[in-house]
């Protein structure tokens, strides 16, 4: 998450280098090479992440009206390896990519969002649940059949979850009268938490991987004081 200058950048067709990391794409595999320091207590992070996409269905969304900001799921379901010699670790299990990109910053149009994805045997499926600034809200819901599409699915309402101990209030779907319940909180920040969730969808049990995002606690200026010890920021690196 380290933040660079443009004099660090380098972009081709099929690769990105920001500093020491970089990412490649190459017949479907992602492949991510991290040479880092942590922050705040610095140690070394150096490692590769390689991402072997599955089915990529090439549609994307509109976050809001004007079509400012934009949402495409790369590759709803992955199968991710990663391998890292700082600190000495390895790993392999299901995973996804997708991608945001706007023309201005997401707290001018957005005040938040909650974004979840189910993988399991029968499909996987995804939420994606916005608040704008204007009152006018975005809700996605959407499935990955068999033939490798993304398409658009019914969902439950949406239910409250249990503040993080940051205080982000976090929605997700459920069936009526169900509620559901936090499993595991991966992580809890001011302004983001990430959490695996179980809920109920059309009467079937679903495990999510979740987020919320608070944009107004993004731009408090007490958060935004605290940020460079999280996201250093290296101009000339």
């Amino acid at each position: 998450m380290t933040e660079r200058g443009s004099a660090a950048l380098a972009r081709t067709r099929d690769g990105l280098a920001i500093g020491p990391s970089s990412l490649r794409w190459r017949d479907g595999t992602l492949t991510i090479s991290l040479d880092e320091v942590a922050v705040p207590w610095p140690r070394r992070v150096r490692g590769e992440i390689v991402l072997h996409a599955g089915p990529q269905p090439n549609r994307g969304f509109a976050l809001d009206a004007a079509g400012r900001h934009r949402w495409q799921p790369i590759a709803p379901v992955a199968r991710v390896e990663a391998r890292f010699t700082a600190p000495a670790l390895s790993w392999s299990g299901h995973g996804y990519c997708d991608t945001n990109d706007g023309d201005r910053p997401l707290a001018d149009d957005f005040l938040a969002w909650d974004w979840s994805r189910e993988g399991g045997s029968r499909s996987t499926r995804l939420l994606y649940d916005a608040v704008r600034r204007d009152g006018t809200t975005t809700a996605l819901a959407l499935a990955l059949d068999h033939e490798g599409v993304l398409r658009d699915v019914e969902a439950p309402p949406l239910v409250g979850l249990k503040r993080s101990l940051w205080g982000i209030a976090g929605r997700t779907r459920s069936d009526p009268g169900q509620a559901p319940h936090l499993l595991r909180r991966l992580e809890d920040t001011p302004f983001y938490a990430r959490s695996i969730v179980g809920t109920v969808w059309n009467g079937s049990p679903a495990t999510l991987v979740h987020e919320s995002l608070s944009m107004t606690r993004f731009t408090h200026p007490v958060v935004q004081a605290m940020l460079p010890f999280r996201m250093p920021r290296w101009a000339g690196r």
